[in-house]
């Protein structure tokens, strides 16, 4: 039995670390039963971050998130909100806007 042998040498995977970081994401709604966060980084899916609500009006999250762009909304109480304190949007696929937050890398 022959043996073959590649004459290519092996390809090294550089391993490059990608710096996350950590926002925490806040709303005030004080009649709010429950705030949701979603947005693509959490496939906007209802069961990754909810909420939690301090002893005042405000609803927060604090996630880890990588650098890029990232579209978000929040659901208060089964209806879709922006961010109020965020002004940067675009347009999203529904007719409405989302809220955009850009993380740089460090």
């Amino acid at each position: 039995m022959k043996k073959f042998e590649s004459k290519q040498k092996p390809k090294t995977l550089s391993k490059q670390i990608i710096k996350r970081k950590r926002v925490t994401f806040s709303f005030e709604a004080t009649a709010a039963g429950e705030v949701i966060l979603m947005g693509d980084f959490n496939n906007w899916n209802p069961k990754k971050h909810p909420m939690k609500q301090d002893k005042g009006e405000r609803w927060s999250k604090t996630v880890v998130l990588s650098p890029g762009t990232h579209e978000y909304k929040f659901f208060v109480d089964g209806e879709w909100k922006e961010d109020p304190r965020n002004d940067q949007t675009c347009a999203n696929c529904f007719g409405t806007q989302n809220s955009v937050l850009n993380i740089k890398e460090r």
